[in-house]
């Protein structure tokens, strides 16, 4: 009976080790890349119902770590998603589908190479062990058995995917292979790190998601900032998730779902927040006068409610412990999308206002004036302005992730 009893407290002394060389003691899950999921555009999807099919896709970490999972997402399909093998490799360059043959590596579901994701729903995988760095690319590869009509992404990559028939997750290269500038089906990438890393969630519209940002360049303001932290001792233990969707909306779904109904999924369900910074808003003051004029009332009524709508995200975030920071709302007189009137950069100036009173964000980066012209305040700065009078140029993406005080994350 005490050799069974011993035997016993043996195996479970043993699983209990094993379990610690699987997940590393004092170390915790934090997000190093991730993308909010919407329902793509019929015009940027891959053809649908097309059969046996490898998608290749690049991704640019933040954070490095020894071991990685992935987050896969079928979060907008109507039906089941089959994945028959899913492989990770490290790219021999940010723009080619070419990876380097000996660090590809297979990635299982509860032990299979397989898995079926349910409609509307993410998955995690197993863990592997794949040291990654800082600062460095990593290939995922899909081998889809029919493409859905219905497909889950995110459209706005500003990173060259590519797919051919047939599977060849293990390839080197891609055969016949098509490219296409889009994430299909991937949510994010995991990272083990050290107890005190922490994820830095960034809430926001295109100019967070990077349009006009350099395709495979990882220019955007988000990307300056994640090399700013990695730069400095004190900060290589954060991570930079880009939660921006171009068109996004606060208020109202558009081009992706409303920022407060994707709050849950992109900021409070991402491993390891600990930061948020909310840049969201000029589509909502954008899109009240853009077809036709709005009243005073009206107005009004929209200030009040992304107001209230920013309060709801201060206190969700601070119920699970994030630090909330915002962001002033950038000048866009002269856009020639949204032609704003007088009032539309009174809603924007009384916005700001808000932002910028203490008692509301923990903190505040002003974007407004940082990108705005001294002479022409409701414009963008002619440097800072990729020439839409809505969008930051190259030097303006740069001041952006320059202006942010790394000081802002350095509470205890």
């Amino acid at each position: 009976m005490r050799t069974q009893i011993a035997l016993s407290t043996i195996l479970l002394l043993t699983a209990s080790l094993l379990s610690q060389e699987s997940t590393p003691t004092h170390s915790r899950w934090v997000g190093s890349w991730a993308a909010s999921q919407q329902l793509v555009e019929p015009q940027n999807a891959i053809p649908a119902n097309l059969r046996d099919v490898t998608l290749r896709q690049i991704v640019h970490l933040s954070l490095g770590g020894k071991q990685i999972r992935l987050r896969l997402s079928n979060r907008f399909g109507a039906t089941p998603l089959h994945f028959s093998n899913v492989h990770v490799a490290v790219p021999v360059a940010p723009a080619s589908d070419k990876i380097a043959s000996a660090t590809d590596k297979a990635i299982t579901f509860s032990g299979a190479s397989d898995v079926t994701i349910p409609a509307h729903a993410d998955y995690l995988s197993d863990v592997v062990a794949f040291p990654v760095s800082a600062l460095s690319n990593l290939a995922i590869t899909l081998h889809i058995d029919t493409m859905p009509s219905d497909q889950t992404g995110h459209p706005g990559s500003r990173a060259t995917s590519y797919f051919a028939l047939g599977n060849h997750v293990s390839d080197q290269e891609l055969p016949q292979k098509q490219s296409i500038d889009h994430w299909y089906f991937i949510a994010g990438v995991d990272v083990t790190a050290s107890s005190n890393a922490a994820a830095v969630v960034i809430l926001g519209d295109s100019i967070t998601d990077g349009h006009g940002a350099t395709t495979d360049g990882n220019d955007r303001w988000t990307d300056v900032l994640a090399q700013r932290l990695q730069s400095q001792a004190a900060t290589r233990k954060f991570s930079v998730l880009n939660h921006g969707i171009g068109g996004n909306r606060v208020l109202t779904d558009s081009l992706g779902p409303n920022a407060l109904s994707r709050f849950d999924n992109d900021v409070i369900a991402q491993p390891g927040v600990r930061f948020l910074i909310v840049l969201e808003g000029i589509n909502d003051i954008g899109m009240l006068t853009h077809t036709e004029d709005a009243s005073r009332a009206e107005h009004e009524a929209l200030v009040r409610h992304m107001i209230a709508a920013y309060q709801q995200m201060i206190m969700r975030a601070h119920d699970h412990g994030i630090r909330v920071i915002g962001a002033t709302i950038m000048p866009f007189f002269g856009s020639a999308f949204y032609h704003p009137s007088p009032s539309n950069e009174a809603d924007r100036q009384a916005l700001n206002e808000w932002i910028r009173a203490a008692g509301h964000f923990d903190a505040v980066i002003d974007f407004d004036k940082l990108t705005r012209d001294p002479q022409h305040p409701e414009s963008l700065l002619p440097a800072f302005d990729s020439g839409d009078h809505l969008h930051p140029s190259h030097d303006g993406y740069a001041a952006m992730g320059q202006a942010v005080p790394l000081s802002l994350f350095a509470v205890p």
